[in-house]
């Protein structure tokens, strides 16, 4: 018998080469393996009449062969084609085969076949190409699809499944009793069994609840456990609230968002357990107003405060913010990122140590060991999205049980947000600043390109600046435009007299930071760029923003991308350009052209792309889940946080028998997130 802990290699039909294979999937061990589950499945039990085929759809039709299979090869390609007709003694389907005798050979003349495939045809006619075929004799079984990599198949995959559930002992239910009959939840080993080979859709329905309630529960209990462990500790306190003391040097008028948020946060830098707080707000909500209110009650306290930025040059611009306020009060701020001298680091390190440093703004230069700080209290993370989860427990660790205020202008669904920080509250920036002018937002074909150009041409010889965004960096996918290329293209056209640079993900971050820090200065008329700049700095000089294939961006990345112009006093512009007019493409980019509401975008966004595809390609500590999905499974999380909630009450660290397999598949989860649980 195997071991759920075995490699894979020593299973039958494996071996090393084809467990080198596996690997390239994450599958390693026999857990592994039996924990990958299928992306979809071919139905060959639920079979439909010929006239019950609707086209367009994927359908299994038990049908006679009525005519022999006629060949001929294709004058223009030289294939070979095969055709036939088939019944069901109501309707007809005609078969196309293209170049494939050995399926096109399966066919007999008055002998019973099944056909799985794409129907094709109209009101009258349907037919199928290239369908598989199928025996009326075989087991007409529902039938697992993997994901795939080179070299190996659904078949094959299905194959060395078999023989691993075959050979492993069934494994303990990890479910303390009760909770399977409470939640009318189908056994582990059961549902192990029939996720991979089904005896029917009502068996494949059971085993998919039972598995996603198995990993949002465990996700839940993680979560939960975090804040729990936070509320226990005791945590350095504000003395007093400063925040109107603060506000009162401000040269604008808080809005009444950000006076809510204060308060909310405030309150709990008063309270003994830490604070654990996702400020989360639209771009130009006000964040860092919010942020420095709260510093500021820290440094009165006497305490220090460290915020962290994701780039080097977006630390500056903080740094450069927080200092004209700070210092006019009497505080010392600090900024250390890696770029600077090895002499202005070491006394930067030496103000931060003594407590001289009353806030210290940095990237992640602020999490090296060499690091200390006098009086921690309060840790900022700005743009939550780039950092893990591990990178802001290392800079909270650089005190004692300090509050921790994460903020991110990726504006998430609430319902979203709460599964993903489930362990931190939320506040919510719901309200712009008065004065601050919206981007008119257009939506153009290529048709529209010489009209395009003079208006950028326009816009520059005014004086102001323009980025143009591009979803590709090298050329390759499709006809899709690159960075590099595009920027090239410029050189050498209308815009040869004008200064243009490109930017993109893979150049270094020192050259990333000089094109930027160039732009800002002006001296870049047009900047070529990948989503690179997303999380940028305010160049209140560039008014115009052109997104090239805007189809291929998510909602609410666009939003993000269009949040980096519309900084100063000239109206802004943002033209999407997308040649696809599909009902769904247009309807995507009709809501950007109409809503400048972040939260209402984030939410259509959810809808129309799904959450796995709802951050894009970028890394946002997004939890992996392998079956669960926050849109189909919300009343599955919303039932696991109930009964998340109702074990913790009565067994806090799951240290009962009864929970110890509970407990091994929440360490289990979280090791596989590459998380801190703790």
């Amino acid at each position: 018998m195997s071991e759920r802990t075995d490699k894979i290699q020593y299973i039958k039909g494996v071996g090393e080469k084809r467990a080198a294979l596996f690997a390239r999937l994450g599958v390693e061990t026999v857990d592994d393996l039996i924990h990958y589950y299928p992306r979809a499945y071919k139905d060959w039990s639920d079979v439909k009449s010929i006239a019950q085929t609707e086209p367009g759809e994927i359908a299994c039709v038990k049908a006679t062969c009525i005519r022999e299979v006629q060949q001929f090869t294709s004058s223009k390609t030289g294939i070979k084609v095969f055709s036939t007709r088939v019944s069901d003694n109501e309707s007809l389907m005609d078969i196309t085969i293209f170049n494939n005798p050995f399926s096109a050979g399966k066919l007999q003349f008055g002998e019973d076949y099944y056909f799985f495939g794409k129907v094709e045809g109209n009101l009258t006619e349907r037919k199928m190409v290239n369908p598989e075929i199928q025996s009326s004799s075989a087991d007409a079984a529902i039938q697992p699809i993997y994901p795939l990599t080179g070299g190996l198949s659904s078949k094959v995959i299905g194959k060395v499944m078999q023989n691993a559930l075959q050979a492993l002992e069934p494994v303990e239910e990890p479910f303390p009793p009760g909770l399977l009959e409470a939640y009318d939840l189908i056994g582990e080993w059961e549902a192990l069994n029939q996720i991979h080979f089904p005896q029917n859709r009502e068996t494949l329905e059971q085993a998919k609840r039972r598995l996603i309630f198995d990993e949002l529960l465990y996700l839940q209990l993680g979560l939960l456990s975090m804040k729990a462990h936070t509320a226990v500790s005791h945590s350095p306190k504000i003395q007093e609230d400063c925040s109107l003391e603060f506000a009162a040097r401000l040269p604008y008028t808080l809005t009444g968002a950000q006076q809510r948020v204060i308060a909310e946060a405030v309150a709990d830098l008063q309270a003994e357990a830490p604070m654990s707080r996702l400020v989360q707000g639209d771009v130009g909500s006000g964040k860092t107003a919010v942020a420095m209110s709260l510093m500021y009650s820290v440094a009165k306290s006497g305490m220090q405060s460290a915020m962290m930025a994701p780039t080097e040059i977006l630390a500056e611009q903080h740094y450069e913010t927080i200092r004209q306020y700070f210092e006019k009060a009497g505080f010392s701020v600090v900024l250390l990122i890696g770029s600077m001298t090895a002499a202005a680091k070491r006394k930067a390190k030496e103000k931060i140590a003594s407590g001289e440093a009353a806030v210290v703004i940095g990237t992640h230069a602020l999490i090296q060991g060499n690091v200390t700080f006098a009086d921690l209290a309060l840790v900022i993370a700005d743009e939550q999205h780039r950092f893990g989860v591990k990178q802001r427990s290392a800079l909270a660790k650089k005190g004692e049980n300090v509050n921790m205020l994460v903020m991110s202008a990726t504006p998430i669904p609430r319902t979203l947000a709460l599964f993903l920080y489930g362990e931190l509250d939320i506040s919510v920036l719901d309200e712009m600043p008065a004065g601050r002018k919206q981007a008119q937002t257009f939506v153009v074909n290529s048709t529209y390109r010489h009209r395009l150009n003079n208006f950028l041409k326009s816009e520059i010889d005014n004086g102001r600046q323009v980025y143009i965004v591009c979803p590709l960096v090298e050329e390759g996918e499709n006809e899709l435009l690159s960075a590099t290329a595009y920027a090239e293209e410029l050189k050498s056209s209308e815009f040869a007299n004008y200064r243009i640079a490109v930017l993109h993900g893979k150049m270094k971050g020192s050259e990333k930071e000089r094109i930027m820090r160039r732009f800002k200065a002006g001296e870049i008329d047009l900047l070529v760029a990948t989503t690179v700049i997303e999380v940028g700095i305010d160049v209140p000089n560039a008014t115009v923003m052109v997104i090239e294939n805007a189809e291929r961006f998510g909602l609410s990345q666009l939003h993000q991308l269009r949040g980096r112009i519309g900084r100063g006093e000239h109206q802004s512009y943002c033209i999407l350009v997308s040649d696809n007019d599909s009902k769904k493409s247009v309807q995507r980019l009709a809501i950007m052209k109409h809503s400048a509401d972040g939260f209402k975008i984030a939410d259509e966004d959810l809808k129309l792309r799904g959450p796995g595809d709802f951050f894009g390609e970028r890394q946002h500590g997004l939890v992996n889940l392998k079956i669960a999905n926050l849109l189909t499974d919300m009343e599955t999380l919303r039932e696991t946080g109930d009964a998340a909630r109702t074990i913790l009450a009565a067994d806090p660290l799951l240290q009962a028998q009864k929970y110890a397999g509970l407990k091994q598949g929440v360490e289990a989860f979280f090791r596989e997130q590459r998380t801190d649980v703790n």
